[in-house]
C-alpha cells in the first residue's frame, strides 16, 4: 500500500508540473484481448492444463487480459502505471497481494547521465526475459508457448539500462524481488539479479540474452536458481519474418540436489497481404525433475507442442485470430490419461 501511495503521489506531482508544458508528455491506452477456446479433452471445471496461463478457459467467451496505462515521459523522467483483469491476471498473478493482481505495470524512472542514455527505474516492469509478452497483439501468435508460460512475464526491483547513440545496443542489469514476485516472501531474505543485452546488427536481426539469477525456495533449503533465454529474430523482408528461441535454467538445493530443464522454440510468420498473416511454432519443453512444472509422473514434464495460426487484421486497432495446437506428452497428463492435448482458439483484441 505505501509503493502505491507513494507512486500515486509521484504521478501527480509529474503531472501538476507537465501542466505548465506546451509539450504534451502523457499518453494513454487502452487493449483488450477476448477470446473463446475449445479444449478437445473437454475439462469439467472449465480449466486448461495448469502449465497454462493465458486463454485459461475451455467452452466460455472470456477475457484475457484488459488494460489501461498511462505513460508519462520527459527528458530526465519517465513513468508507467496500468491497472489490468482477465484471466493472465486471475490465474498468473494468483499468489500475489490481492491489490497487485490488478496492476499490470507501476514504475518511475531517472536518467542518470545528461551525456548518455542511461536510466534507473523502479518498479513493477515487464520481464527481461523472452520475446513473448501478456499483450497478444505483440506477439506473433495467438497463444503463448510453454516456454513463455513458464518464466517471468513481470518483475519487481530496480533496473538499470543503457542505449548507445546508435539505438542498436541495449544492456540492462536488474535488482530483483525474486523470480516473478511483486511483493518479496517472508521466506526469502536474499537478492535476485538479471542482466539483457539486446543487439541489432542491422535493422533486419535481433539478438537478445537474458539471465535470472536468484532464488524462488527459502532461503533455508540454500537453493540457487539460474535461467539464461536466448532468441534471435529475423524479418528479412515485409513477408517473412522467424523467431528461434532457447532456454535452460539450473537449479541447486542444499548444496547437492542438481536440475537442469530446458525449452527451444521456433516461430515462422508469412505476410500473405496487409490484412492476412500466417503464423506455424513448433515447441518441446523438458524438465523431468518438475523444477517449474509438476506432473507428479516418472518422466515429469517433457511435452512437444505445434501450433498453426491465421490472423486477419480489421483496421489498425482491432485484429482477429484463430489457432489450432497440439501438445505431445511422453506421460499421460493431460485430461483423460491421455498422452495427447487438442485445442482450438479464437480471439479479437482491440487496442487504442
Amino acid at each position: 500500500m505505501k509503493f502505491f501511495l507513494f507512486f500515486y503521489l509521484v504521478l501527480q506531482v509529474i503531472f501538476s508540473a507537465a501542466q505548465n508544458d506546451t509539450i504534451p508528455k502523457w499518453t494513454l491506452n487502452a487493449y483488450g484481448d477476448f477470446y473463446y477456446s475449445y479444449d478437445f479433452s473437454n475439462p469439467q471445471n472449465h480449466e486448461k492444463a495448469d502449465f497454462i496461463y493465458n486463454h485459461k478457459r475451455h467452452n466460455e467467451i472470456n477475457a484475457n487480459l484488459i488494460v489501461a496505462k498511462a505513460n508519462y515521459s520527459d527528458k530526465n523522467i519517465r513513468a508507467n502505471f496500468g491497472l489490468m483483469a482477465g484471466n493472465y491476471a486471475q490465474y498468473n498473478l494468483k499468489s500475489e497481494p490481492t491489490l497487485a493482481q490488478f496492476v499490470y505495470e507501476a514504475n518511475i524512472g531517472v536518467k542518470l547521465s545528461s551525456k548518455h542514455n542511461l536510466w534507473l527505474d523502479a518498479g513493477i516492469m515487464p520481464s527481461h526475459i523472452g520475446f513473448e509478452s501478456a499483450i497478444s497483439s505483440d506477439c506473433w501468435t495467438l497463444t503463448r508457448s510453454i516456454l513463455a508460460e513458464s518464466s517471468p512475464y513481470y518483475e519487481t526491483g530496480l533496473k538499470m539500462s543503457y542505449t548507445n547513440r546508435k539505438d542498436n545496443l541495449q544492456i540492462g542489469l536488474l535488482l530483483l524481488n525474486g523470480w516473478q514476485k511483486v511483493s518479496k516472501p517472508d521466506y526469502i531474505q536474499k537478492p535476485s539479479f538479471g542482466i539483457q543485452i539486446n543487439y541489432k546488427p542491422t535493422d533486419l536481426l535481433t539478438l537478445n540474452y537474458s539471465n535470472f539469477i536468484g532464488t524462488d525456495k527459502a532461503d533455508s533449503l540454500k537453493s540457487l536458481r539460474t535461467y539464461h533465454n536466448f532468441y534471435a529474430q529475423f524479418v528479412p523482408n515485409k513477408k517473412i519474418g522467424l523467431i528461434a528461441g532457447f532456454d535452460i535454467g539450473t537449479e541447486m538445493q542444499n548444496i547437492k540436489d542438481y536440475s537442469t530443464w530446458f525449452s527451444p522454440v521456433l516461430i515462422f510468420r508469412y505476410s500473405v497481404s496487409d490484412k492476412v498473416n500466417v503464423a506455424f511454432r513448433g515447441e518441446y519443453y523438458k524438465d523431468k525433475d518438475q523444477v517449474i512444472i509438476s506432473t507428479k509422473t516418472t518422466n515429469g514434464f517433457q511435452v512437444s507442442g505445434l501450433s498453426a495460426n491465421l490472423d486477419y487484421k480489421i483496421n489498425n486497432h482491432v485484429q482477429c485470430r484463430i489457432e489450432g495446437k497440439l501438445y505431445q506428452s511422453k506421460d499421460k497428463i493431460f485430461q483423460n490419461n491421455s498422452n495427447n492435448n487438442y485445442a482450438l482458439t479464437t480471439n479479437i483484441f482491440i487496442h487504442l
